[in-house]
């Protein structure tokens, strides 16, 4: 009896999460890419860079930023360098002595109750041309494609959109990045209910902090980035403000314009996912609760058809019926992982090893945690409170 009602549990939840799933994916509009259109004078913009020890990112990030084509004359590059240990700040000078339209900035010592992204950010801001209508930030690991900006400013101005966000195509390489970081794609697509965050009536919102393009008095309505100073996950807390404020903020897919790679190996995503996981799954209870969840729902996909057929092979009924439902739960739950890697472009055999990607997750879930709790989050040689 209990083998039946777990298999007929599991296949109800993966049911309704696989129905959750293809419904956010079809709420996530695509951005497409547009040409240039003449006699169209487009606003002033100016692209906001906050880099802190990225050198291996800087070249190529700033590299597709100078060849955009938006009117050179209408945009400028301001690159803030936080302090970096390597050659970030050498690498943006030496672009900028080709590239008049891109500028090094440095921010100050790191002010009391700011974290370094808002405090570069913040300096950019700034150091912006007074007759600037657009801040553009990006992180420093984004390679843009040359129509990024034109059709990013065009869309947000035809659209009447205060803030547009763009969730990039990730580029996995590593072993660490292909089984950790689809999964923590799919877990935020089960969770998420875009139709409702994305609502204009709905207080929420949904931002990356990779890519946002914020008109100016929007930004500067709600205080900015100052407004913020102190949050980790800056970006969300960003578009909240400005959406509390009646402004317009808007996800959008981006996959065709922008391209990242956020992290290298285990140590950097380790970090840099468990800085902001108690914020993306709204706080420490829950973050627990769901990267729970997600491990005993991963490996039941693999154990509950054995124990289902250990029993029915013992002459249980019951075990016999819950196989007849725990194969094809567990069978469309490896059908949708493995169809991620179609999307992520990885071999497709990272979609069989998810069990142990939701079981690294519950490690760093619960070390994001503790690190919330005893003041200690760590970024970037950084210890934020």
């Amino acid at each position: 009896m209990v083998e039946l009602i777990a298999s007929l549990a599991f296949a109800a939840t993966v049911c309704l999460l696989i129905i959750r799933a293809l419904r956010q994916r079809d709420l996530l509009e695509e951005l497409t890419p547009s040409g240039a259109e003449s006699g169209t004078e487009l606003p002033r913009l100016a692209v906001i860079i906050p880099a802190r020890t990225e050198a291996a990112n800087r070249g190529s990030c700033l590299a597709s930023l100078a060849l955009q084509d938006y009117p050179k004359d209408r945009y400028s590059v301001l690159a803030i360098d936080d302090g970096s240990s390597d050659e970030t700040a050498a690498i943006i000078a030496t672009l900028a002595e080709s590239f008049p339209f891109i500028s090094l900035l440095h921010s100050p010592p790191l002010a009391e109750g700011w974290t370094g992204k808002c405090q570069a950010c913040w300096q950019g801001t700034i150091a912006a041309a007074p007759d600037t209508e657009y801040f553009c930030f990006i992180d420093a690991d984004m390679r843009s494609q040359p129509s990024l900006l034109r059709t990013t400013v065009m869309t947000a101005t035809a659209r009447a959109i205060d803030l547009l966000s763009l969730a990039p195509r990730h580029e996995l390489l590593s072993f660490a990045e292909r089984l950790i970081l689809p999964c923590g794609h799919y877990l935020l697509g089960f969770r998420q209910d875009l139709a409702e965050i994305q609502a204009p009536d709905s207080r929420d919102a949904t931002v990356t902090g990779q890519f946002i393009l914020v008109r100016r008095s929007a930004y500067q309505k709600v205080g900015g980035h100052a407004a913020v100073r102190a949050i980790i996950s800056e970006d969300v807390a960003l578009g909240r403000l400005i959406k509390s404020a009646g402004f317009r903020v808007l996800l959008m897919g981006g996959r065709k314009l922008i391209a990242t790679r956020m992290y290298c190996g285990w140590d950097g995503l380790w970090y840099g996912i468990g800085k902001n996981l108690v914020d993306m799954l709204d706080g420490p209870v829950s973050t627990i609760t769901t990267a729970v969840a997600a491990v005993v729902l991963s490996w039941a996909t693999y154990l509950l058809p054995i124990v289902d057929f250990a029993g029915c092979r013992s002459g249980s009924d019951f075990a016999c019926a819950g196989l007849a439902f725990a194969i094809p739960a567990s069978l469309a739950t490896m059908g949708l992982h493995i169809a991620g890697t179609r999307y992520f472009r990885i071999p497709f055999w990272y979609g069989l090893l998810f069990p142990l990607a939701y079981a690294v997750g519950l490690f760093i879930a619960f070390d994001s945690v503790r690190r919330r709790a005893t003041g200690r989050v760590r970024w970037k040689d950084r210890i934020y409170p």
